[in-house]
């Protein structure tokens, strides 16, 4: 039996590293983010997934190191993933763009409870599980990344390439592959930029589309909407602050960000459903000390 498709976020694109370790390290600041969604409120069991993701990029490595986990809760049901990744950044084109390419590891483990409601309480289902039980395997992700910043990026990665079977319950989690891509535009200079986003994922039995697109205002407000066909439509909004700061022994850079989204669903599950919340947050930084520089005083002068 095949697993779930793996967790969806509406706001992909403010950290696609948790999906393609090749992003680790893309920008000069280490960015710690976490989201939030709460999916088809109202149904019974809904599921709620929360998605911690930090990478920096280490000098000695040449690198981006990657630390990402992961909770997916559905009914019954629970889904933990912890990932440690490692992306390899090239010399940066002609162009001023960077190519990078990423494997990461992960650890996924699946429970699964025993408080089973039947349908039908005299009948025994010998697949409804006794006791809580659950499962492990280790699997490997891979992933390509170009970037230029301000501009465009795209990149493309597969997660669960070993497709290791959860013994316990003869599950085994399909190979996903991720095709992603975004560019920005400016309407007024640096004061208002258009950014669109697209996101392509499939697991070669389903394919699901997420087509995003957003204005930011003055590096600070964003607004846009995001849709998903046959799925659900997402207003999105956002507030975004950096700051810099220098002196005579330091410098240090910190942009926080945070991020809502609403989706409005579109399909038959309308009916039950209220729509999804999801919440994302980050904080990107660096600090930096500036080496002291000797003075040594001369006897003929102040």
């Amino acid at each position: 039996m095949d697993a779930q498709q793996d967790p969806q976020f509406t706001q992909w694109f403010m950290e696609p590293a948790s999906f393609n370790p090749a992003v680790a390290g893309n920008s000069e600041l280490t960015c710690i983010s976490g989201t939030y969604r709460n999916q088809w409120v109202g149904l019974d069991g809904d599921p709620n997934t929360s998605m911690l993701t930090a990478h920096t990029f280490v000098d000695q490595l040449q690198g981006g190191v990657l630390l990402s986990f992961y909770n997916d809760a559905l009914g019954q049901e629970e889904n933990t993933m912890a990932r440690l990744g490692y992306a390899y950044h090239m010399e940066p084109l002609s162009n001023g763009a960077i190519v990078s390419a990423g494997l990461s590891a992960s650890m996924f483990t699946k429970k699964l409870g025993n408080e089973w409601i039947s349908i039908d309480p005299w009948q025994d289902d010998n697949a409804i599980p006794n006791d809580k039980s659950s499962s492990s395997a280790i699997d490997i992700d891979l992933g390509v990344f170009i970037r230029k910043p301000g501009s465009f990026y795209a990149g493309i990665s597969a997660t669960h390439l070993l497709e290791q079977e959860l013994s316990s319950f003869g599950i085994q989690p399909r190979r996903h592959i991720y095709a992603m891509g975004g560019y920005t535009h400016s309407l007024d200079g640096d004061y208002l930029l258009l950014r669109t986003n697209v996101l392509a994922k499939t697991d070669l039995a389903a394919t699901i589309a997420d087509i995003n697109v957003n204005v930011l205002w003055n590096q600070m407000v964003w607004g846009g909407v995001s849709w998903r066909p046959g799925d659900a439509i997402a207003p999105t909004v956002g507030f975004e602050y950096a700051t810099t700061s220098k002196d005579r022994t330091s410098t240090s850079q910190q942009v926080f960000r945070l991020g809502y989204s609403f989706d409005s669903t579109t399909s038959e599950l309308s009916n039950y459903s209220d729509g999804s919340h999801e919440v994302f947050l980050s904080y990107c930084f660096k600090f930096e000390s500036i080496p002291a520089t000797n003075r040594y005083a001369n006897p003929r002068f102040l």
